[in-house]
Order: C-alpha cells, then structure tokens, then sequence
C-alpha cells in the first residue's frame, strides 16, 4: 500500500456537530398563546361541565388584586382555578417530555429540550420551567432575559436547564 493511500484513509474526518439553533422570543410566544387556547380551552370546557357554567364565570384573580365589584359579588372558585393550573401543567409537561413539544411549540416549529444534552428533558427540569413560568410573567423581566443572551434562554429556562430551540 502506498503512503498516500494510507495517509488519506487514516486522517479522522472532522466530527460535524449539528448547529443549534435557539428560537427567538416571537415564536416562543406565539407557540405560548397558540397552546392557551389549545390546550386551555378544552380544560375549562371539562371543568365548566364538572363544576357548572356559573363556577367559571366568577371572578378571576385579576378582579380580586384589583378589587372589582365582579370580586364581591361573585368570589372565585379556588377549586376550579387550581384544578385549571394543575390540568394544564400535567398536560403541557407530558407533551414536552413525550414529544418535546406541544401544539403551539410545533406550530412555530420549536422544541423544549434539556439545555446541555439537547435531548427530552426530564419531568422534574419541565415542572420546574413550568412553575419558572409564573416566576417570569410576576417579575416580566423573566421573559425579556432572553432578549440579551445569546442562547436566548428566558428565567424559566434558566431556573430549570432547558433551552428552546429550531426543529430541524
């Protein structure tokens, strides 16, 4: 065998890492919208059948911060409430570690990942990005995070490793 035969066939060729793409705060929240009212919206028709129309039409938590007249007169539920949340994180959890993804996510054409090994994210990291959610929308800041790093990872990706980024 010649030397330069051998030459070619030993050099490694170089390992190819795919790109990681990070999706930027538009698709993020319109996948977030997209999933309210997928996912949202059948939960509080399966909560308005078990727990009556007149339980959904009480007043929200936003009435009761702000003192509205709707607050007095028709107190909220707070079973109803948290069986929406709870609903809502069991579903969104399970479709990010089964698929990544939930309705609005593929939509937008993005994924939930763990951060470091790009692979599904396990369930304790996803509760806890679900919970960093309302951590982010109290301080707002949390979701504008992402507009200054470079991975574009928001306070609730941080908080629990996982990162967001481009199918494909």
């Amino acid at each position: 065998m010649r030397w330069r035969t051998l030459k070619k066939t030993t050099q490694s060729v170089p390992n190819k890492s795919p790109k990681i793409e990070y999706a930027p705060f538009a698709p993020r929240a319109l996948g977030f919208l997209t999933d309210i009212f997928m996912i949202g919206l059948p939960i509080s028709l399966i909560l308005m059948a078990v727990f009556g129309y007149d339980q959904m039409h009480t007043a929200g938590a936003l009435d009761v911060i702000t003192h509205n007249e709707k607050a007095l007169h028709h107190p909220p539920n707070p079973l109803t409430s948290i069986a929406q949340i709870v609903l809502f994180m069991m579903i969104t959890v399970e479709l990010w570690h089964r698929y990544t993804q939930t309705p609005g996510k593929k939509l937008v054409h993005i994924r939930v990942v763990d951060a470091k090994t790009l692979k599904p994210a396990s369930y304790w990291k996803l509760c806890l990005r679900f919970v960093g959610y309302f951590l982010s929308l109290i301080s707002l800041v949390g979701f504008f995070i992402g507009f200054f790093r470079r991975d574009k990872r928001c306070l609730h990706d941080l908080l629990s490793g996982t990162a967001v980024i481009r199918e494909g």
